[in-house]
Parts: structure tokens; sequence; C-alpha cells
């Protein structure tokens, strides 16, 4: 009887569509779905280590009760890790005499929460030894804080192994404050991003602050992106010294758009978040997200997942250290 009004039959077959996109999801969920990047899967840990994930999410969200400004600082050093030598762990490892390694860079000297990633790894290594790596943790740390501090929750592959190089000079890879579009957009695109992508990555900065030794420079010549009354309010940020930190937006500790409307008022606090909204190449991006948090959030999670796959290390390539902060 339904079948015989054509619009009924649209339904249906509407439906039925729908029904069978929904069957296929579940079945590449529960095939444990695989990414380009041999070996990383969403289950990775299901069968050696199945609590792995609750672990992780238990220890940061007590740390950010704690301290919710180490939202940010987990974010940034899954960043920091992945732009060096790939999503390797290689940033947590600790200078010797024999060698200097990534983190004590003048890029990455202000970078915390070092401490949440090595409790972790205790507690996955009583469970579960030799297990987990601490590419992962970092990995799987950056997701629950953006989910913590109001962000889009998303699910990463896991797999990756720990790397055996961490080497000071390596950072010179890292983007730096004072890059203008067309340098950030080489920067992310020798990685695999799309413009639309770097603009979501950094997005990013909705979290945190900036030290004043990373935007004095827009305040010592008249920088005409830089809105006159921001600019007094980064003067006297300033004046308490170099360290001195100024939140990227009002929220300094909250996952939203919030970063993109400052760019608009020009209120943008490094060189580098500015331009993406004076240059016209992206400032339809800044102008979208600004409008739609939720498009930003599916764009920023899209790209979090990619950049968690920059050269990956698998296999004899890496290894599973012991120790987070030494190579086996």
């Amino acid at each position: 009887m339904l079948l015989n009004s054509p619009l009924n039959l649209v339904k249906i077959m509407a439906m039925a569509n729908l029904l069978s996109m929904f069957i296929v999801m579940e079945l590449v969920i529960a095939s444990g779905f695989r990414f380009g990047v041999d070996g990383l899967r969403m289950d990775y840990y299901i069968m050696s280590c199945p609590f792995a994930e609750s672990i992780v999410k238990n220890t940061v969200n007590r740390a950010l009760q704690d301290d919710p400004t180490l939202a940010a600082a987990l974010v940034r050093m899954h960043f920091h890790d992945c732009f060096v030598e790939g999503c390797d762990g290689s940033v947590l490892i600790d200078s010797t005499k024999d060698n200097k390694a990534e983190k004590d860079s003048p890029g990455n000297l202000s970078l915390r929460g070092y401490e949440v990633i090595d409790d972790a790894k205790e507690q996955l290594e009583e469970q579960c030894p030799g297990i987990i790596s601490c590419a992962d943790i970092v990995a799987m740390a950056a997701r629950d804080a953006i989910f913590w501090a109001g962000g889009p929750m998303y699910d990463i592959p896991k797999g990756r192994k720990d790397g055996r190089r961490s080497k000071i000079e390596d950072t010179i890879n890292l983007p730096f404050p004072s890059f203008n579009t067309s340098e950030l957009i080489k920067a992310f695109g020798q990685r695999g991003f799309s413009a639309q992508e770097m603009v979501a990555l950094s997005g990013a900065h909705t979290l945190g602050v900036a030290r004043c030794s990373s935007f004095k420079t827009r305040l010592s010549n008249t920088d005409p992106t830089l809105d006159s009354d921001f600019a007094n309010t980064l003067s006297k940020t300033c004046s308490a010294g170099d360290h001195a930190e100024q939140p990227f937006d009002i929220t300094r500790n909250t996952f939203d758009s919030l970063y993109f409307n400052a760019l608009i008022r020009k209120n943008g606090v490094l060189f580098s978040d500015q331009v993406l909204y004076t240059t016209p190449r992206t400032r339809a991006i800044v102008n979208g997200y600004a409008m739609n948090e939720a498009m930003f959030f599916l764009d920023f999670q899209q790209a979090m997942v990619k950049m968690g796959m920059i050269d990956v290390k698998e296999g004899s390539k890496g290894e599973v250290r012991e120790n987070c902060r030494k190579i086996n």
C-alpha cells in the first residue's frame, strides 16, 4: 500500500540507504579501522591493554582539575612533538652530557605537562609493562585535554612507536611566531596540510597564553594589524618582563572559537595569529570559524587526527620506552 505512492517509495529508499551507511560504519569500526599508516588502529590496545585509554584520560582529568592551564600545555606538547621528527615522543627525552635534546631548544623551554605524561606512563607500566608508547600517551593526552576544556570529542588511531632521536637542532622545523601567512602555509604544507587545515590547527590558540618575548617586537614597531587599545594591553603585559603571559583570548582555559573573533577585532596576540585574518587567502576561513564554532570543531578534530600521523615510527624504526624521558 505504501509503495503505491512515489513519495513514500523515495522515503523508504532513503531510509534503506541511511541504514546501509550505518551498517557499513559499524563494520568499519568493529574491524578496527586501519589508517594510511600501517599498524595504526583505533583499537590497537584493545587486547594488549584494554584500560589504557581510561588510565590516560583519568590521569589527564585529575591534572586539569588541579591546574586547568595544563590543557593548553598538553595540546602544545603534542604539536611540538609531531612537527619535529614526527609523532614519536622525542620531545619528552631529557638532555644528557652527550646530547642536547629537543626540550632544551628556545622554542620548547616553555613546554609544560611532562609530569602528566610521566604519571600516566608509570600507571600503564604497572598494568601493561612494555606495551603503551610514550608517543601514544602524548597524543591521547592532547585529545583528552581538548575535550576536558570544552572542545570536540574524537577518537585517534594508536600504535605509534617511540623515536630514538631527540636533537636540539631538529627544532628548527617548528613554525615561528614571526611567520607570515605564506611561511605558515609552506611550513604546514611540507607536512601535508592545506591552508584550511593550518588555520584550523592554529585555532588551538583558543587555549593558553603567549609570553611577551614572542610578541614584543610588534610593540617596538608600529604594527597596522594591531588594534591600538589591544597594543596598550600587550605593552602593559610586557612591562612585567619577557616571561609575562598574555592569554590568546578572553577564555584561556576553554576550547571555543573566540580566538577567531579576536583576530577579526585585530586582537591577535602573535603576528602569526593576526596575519591569518589580514591575508585575503585565509581571511574567509577565519570568518567562517568565528561565525560557526561547530565547523571549526569538525575541521580541527580532523586536522588533529591527521597531525597525529606525521612520520609515525613503526616496528624496528621505534621502540616502547620504559621511561618516557630516556631511550631504552
